[in-house]
């Protein structure tokens, strides 16, 4: 007995259902590596904020805290400092006795570094700094160099012992003289694409001085 073949009919509707499945196959395919690239890029960029942070608590702390900070000081506090911009603006402000590797300078490492933070809108978030020991250190800029690009914004909290709250401030609180006061925190906002992630650096007081006896 002869075996039938296959009809056109029957050889049209394999192919459409065969194309359907590839259709279905590729369209399953390109959204799973578009799922991989989306978790890529948020654990990179989870993985750059994590990095920026803890510098930045880091170079904090190194000021704040002995053998760098000194008694009854504040060694982060505001600060009129003059970018290469010419724009000038109250930053917040702090010294490192030994300097940092973050720092490429043209000749050899120099110590008593001030350094500053500012955040400029699309371009993120810079370190400006330049040595105390430098010649032209009170007429030249500081030098610059971008930590983070997806820096967006910089706010400050300020914790009110009366009210036992925060505040947070896109601009530093002033004292009765008008003079910008140190916060307790920064707050710093990062923003890639969709993603945005905030992160609080904390801002230790200074170092009190021993008690008389």
């Amino acid at each position: 007995m002869m075996r039938r073949g296959f009809t056109l009919v029957e050889i049209m509707v394999s192919l459409a259902i065969t194309a359907m499945l590839l259709l279905a196959l590729n369209v399953f395919v390109f959204s799973m590596g578009e799922l991989w690239g989306r978790g890529s890029q948020r654990h990179l960029f989870d993985e750059h904020v994590n990095a920026v942070t803890q510098f930045l608590q880091h170079e904090i702390d190194a000021a704040t805290f002995p053998p760098a900070a000194r008694a009854n000081a504040t060694p982060v506090a505001p600060t009129q400092i003059t970018p290469m911009n010419g724009m000038q603006d109250n930053l917040i402000t702090f010294d490192l006795l030994s300097g940092g590797r973050f720092f490429t300078w043209p000749d050899r490492p120099l110590p008593e570094v001030t350094c500053s933070f500012q955040v400029r809108a699309h371009e993120g978030l810079f370190l400006l700094w330049h040595s105390r020991l430098e010649v032209n250190y009170a007429n030249q800029p500081p030098r610059e160099t971008r930590v983070s690009p997806y820096v967006t914004a910089l706010s400050f909290d300020y914790y009110d012992t009366s009210e036992n709250r925060w505040s947070t401030s896109t601009l530093l609180q002033t004292d009765s003289g008008g003079n910008p006061t140190t916060p307790q925190r920064l707050r710093l906002t990062f923003t890639y694409g969709k993603m945005t992630r905030m992160v609080l650096i904390n801002v230790p007081g200074g170092v009190q001085g021993l008690p008389n006896f």
